[in-house]
Order: structure tokens, then sequence, then C-alpha cells
């Protein structure tokens, strides 16, 4: 699963995680943001309907990364106006960027590898200003071997994450789109 394995998904249009806009769980919780301010990254942004969003809400102060150029591009077609500088094609775990007041999770940890998560949980705590929080979305289905999406449970993330973040939210997700019904946990974690 490294570059070119995600390059080839996108340009044969083989993105099944992909719904086509942004998610309502994480509309519901941009929309309740009020800083206009914050500095923001979407880590294995994709599509980057979320990123679109948040700029045509106007929050300038925004990141993606992705591995693959390809849904960058994809990002920069539908907005125009997005700066190049903030559109990063990279490998997440090399990224070194300042510290945000926040990052959104979004299928992003359910398409790494489970041997990463250890290190998703450090480059998370390195990436976050005192006070930041990452929120988002978790898959809650059997950790599988075949993946992506990898699943996990409650108890696997509270035991990765409670070491260095105060739980906020871990909760069953109650707006999911309908084929992610049950299977998904809205989060919030604060460093």
């Amino acid at each position: 699963m490294d570059k070119q394995y995600w390059t080839e998904k996108y340009e044969s249009n083989n993105t099944g995680w992909d719904i086509g806009y942004i998610s309502t769980p994480l509309k519901e919780y941009i929309d309740q943001l009020e800083d206009k301010e914050l500095k923001i990254l979407i880590p294995g942004v994709g599509n980057g309907y979320e990123i679109e969003y948040l700029w045509q809400l106007g929050f300038k102060n925004c990141y993606a990364v992705d591995i693959s150029e390809a849904p960058l591009q994809n990002v920069k077609k539908r907005c125009p106006d997005f700066p190049e500088e903030q559109l990063l094609c990279s490998d997440f775990f090399q990224i070194d960027i300042g510290h945000f007041n926040l990052i959104l999770e979004q299928t992003f940890f359910c398409a790494l590898n489970p041997s990463l998560r250890k290190q998703y949980v450090e480059q998370m705590y390195r990436l976050l200003k005192k006070g930041g929080k990452l929120s988002g979305l978790l898959f809650d289905f059997e950790l599988t071997k075949n993946g992506p999406p990898f699943g996990g449970s409650k108890e696997e993330y509270l035991s990765l994450f409670e070491p260095k973040f105060d739980i906020k939210i871990l909760e069953r997700c109650y707006n999911s789109i309908p084929p992610r019904s049950g299977n998904e946990l809205f989060f919030s974690f604060e460093k």
C-alpha cells in the first residue's frame, strides 16, 4: 500500500470508500467550528471533500496531505484557488509542517496497515499543538487482516490513544451515512 498502490486506485476509479461528498458526521462537526483561523490538517485526504467544504466556509489555514498526487489534483480542479503549498504530496509519517489546532480523521486510519497504528498515534501527537484536537471517524468492526479498510474496536482505540490524549468523545456515531450506520465511532481526542 504505497504511493503506486494508491495512485492506481485513483486512476482506475477503484475508490469504493469515496462517497462523493463530505460525510454527514464531519460536515456537522465542521459546522460547529467558529474560529476560521484554526490551523487544520486532513491526512490521507483522498478526493478531499472535507477540505473543499472547509475552504468554501472560509477556513484558509487548512492543509491536505496524501501519498498520491492524483487525489490532490482532484481537489485542485474543484478548488482552483486553493494554495498549492497547502496540498502536500507526501508520506504522512514524514511530514513536519508545524503544529495544528485540529486534525480531521476520515478513512485514513482504517486504510493504514494495523502495524502502523502506534506510529500514527505518535505522529498525530507530534503534529498537534498543546490543547489541539484529533477528531473524526473510526470504523467499529472486527479488525481484519484483509484490507483496507481494516477495522478496529473502541477498546483498541482507547488502549492506543489514552496514553497520549485526553479522550473527550468516543461514541457510536448517530448520523453515519446509511452504508456505514452502526460501523462508525465519532471521536475527539485532545493533546
